[in-house]
């Protein structure tokens, strides 16, 4: 793979193109990535993010109401660059980034997903992903209830070796935080114009194929449903996770 030496002349995606559906009760006027945190839209947070680990260009990967993010935050962000993939139709995960491609022009790109927020050293984690050669690394954090997310199983080395459905999983394990370091070769084979999700279809079907988990201890919150936004307040606001 291209190895990250400088995060400076990596392109990072965020994927803002859900509907947020569950969302909808508390958030029913904009995208869910504008959603306001403490008298900002969560967004901010993932680009004051990204500022800090000296990213200079991000692609927002829009969909739903998404010329919302466009007319707010235009072509800059303070000294980075910001450009827009707008989805013709909802594409999924996947999808969004393949079709965002042309505008991905780093061999590795650093991806999050716009509804979610982990405390990461980014420059620990392309260092690690630099040394396994990995093709594409997940941030994995540990939570007391996987049952949301769904879990993810590494061997001692970090390789991944296994995706656990959503289910009753009640006990404490490790799940996708959301944050991703994939080469640009991987997501060519990502099928073009169809709706296809990372999560279920592309990341299983590259295990044993340099797919690796970074184990991070940081805090981690989203703000998929009524309750994990209502957390958010807290944990950007005190620093008091749920």
């Amino acid at each position: 793979m291209g190895a990250v030496s400088e995060l400076t002349a990596v392109t990072a995606a965020i994927l803002a193109g859900g509907m947020g559906s569950r969302l909808r009760s508390v958030v029913a006027d904009r995208p869910k990535v504008l959603a306001d945190i403490h008298g900002k839209p969560f967004l901010t947070y993932l680009f004051d993010q990204l500022v800090a680990a000296g990213i200079k260009e991000i692609v927002l990967c829009t969909g739903y109401l998404g010329e919302q993010i466009n007319r707010l935050f235009g072509e800059s962000y303070g000294a980075v660059r910001l450009t827009y993939s707008r989805e013709p139709r909802p594409l999924g995960t996947a999808g969004a980034l393949r079709l965002a491609l042309p505008l991905l022009k780093s061999d590795s790109v650093l991806v999050m997903n716009g509804d979610s927020y982990c405390e990461a050293n980014f420059q620990a984690f392309c260092v690690w992903h630099n040394r396994r050669r990995a093709n594409a690394t997940l941030l994995l954090t540990e939570v007391s209830e996987t049952r949301r997310f769904g879990r993810v199983q590494v061997n001692d080395d970090g390789a991944v070796t296994d995706f656990e459905e959503k289910g009753d999983g009640r006990e404490p394990g490790w799940i996708n935080a959301g944050i991703y370091l994939l080469t640009r070769r991987m997501l060519t084979e990502v099928p073009v114009g169809r709706p296809v999700s990372l999560e279920r279809e592309i990341f299983p079907s590259w295990i044993g194929r340099g797919l690796y988990g970074f184990r991070n201890t940081e805090r981690f919150v989203d703000i998929g449903t009524p309750e994990s936004y209502a957390s958010a307040q807290f944990f950007f606001g005190t620093g008091v996770p749920e």
